[in-house]
């Protein structure tokens, strides 16, 4: 946090420095995202992140979005656009926001992203042969999606799951879920109503995201149950 001298904030522990949520999902040598976060250039350099074909977003959150622009060099390398997956709203906030990115440049010398929407709704859909299941999930009053991939669930961003949301999210292997603190907050789980959630879907394994610099990785991961941490950036999980 800017201006904040903490003992997470200034620890060395670098499961402490923590970019903003978001993945690289890939299969074999193909690669999406999940959400573009401000840091995104910053998350795929530091990753070694060498291409991207597509984008799919929760919502359009400042946090989630701002770091579209950088998608650029994907477009340019595949002479192609980037098909971005989303609902109706989140493209609205995104042509709006990034309004130079949807403009006729045909004699413009400003360079842009190369961009392309696909509308995505709860049905399941596939991008880079892998099929995504959107699960609703409420973020304060905003409805958002979550995504399922085979037996992995990110659910970043939620203080409710819709009833008819969870037989989505039954019998997995790993669910990764937003806990903003300790402490109530309007729009995000608190870590003991994610660690609710989480008991009650019994997922094999779960990592708690979008952290608040609250929570130290080690004192937390020492007070929570077995089979539940805090996720770290660079983090890798099997799709299975």
């Amino acid at each position: 946090m800017i201006g904040c001298t903490c003992d997470v904030c200034r620890s060395s522990n670098p499961k402490n420095q923590r970019m903003r949520t978001g993945a690289v999902v890939s299969n074999g040598d193909r690669s999406f995202l999940i959400d573009t976060s401000q840091e995104l250039r910053l998350q795929l350099t530091r990753f070694n992140v060498q291409m991207i074909e597509a984008v799919v977003y929760t919502h359009a959150h400042a946090d989630h979005i701002l770091g579209l622009d950088d998608l650029r060099i994907f477009g340019y390398r595949r002479k192609a656009p980037i098909p971005l997956y989303c609902e109706a709203p989140v493209e609205d906030t995104i042509r709006k926001t990034f309004s130079y990115a949807f403009v006729d440049r045909t004699n413009s010398l400003h360079s842009a992203p190369s961009l392309e929407f696909q509308r995505i709704d709860e049905s399941p859909f596939d991008v880079c042969g892998l099929t995504l299941t959107p699960i609703r999930l409420i973020h304060g009053r905003l409805p958002l999606f979550g995504f399922r991939i085979n037996n992995v669930a990110f659910c970043t961003d939620v203080s409710a799951i819709p009833e008819e949301s969870w037989p989505k999210l039954q019998g997995l292997d790993t669910l990764i879920l937003g806990a903003l603190r300790e402490e109530p907050h309007p729009t995000h789980f608190t870590v003991g109503q994610a660690v609710e959630v989480i008991e009650k879907l019994q997922p094999r394994r779960a990592f708690l995201t979008h952290l608040g610099h609250q929570l130290e990785y080690d004192k937390m991961n020492r007070k929570l149950p077995d089979g539940i941490e805090l996720a770290y950036d660079g983090l890798e999980i099997e799709l299975v």
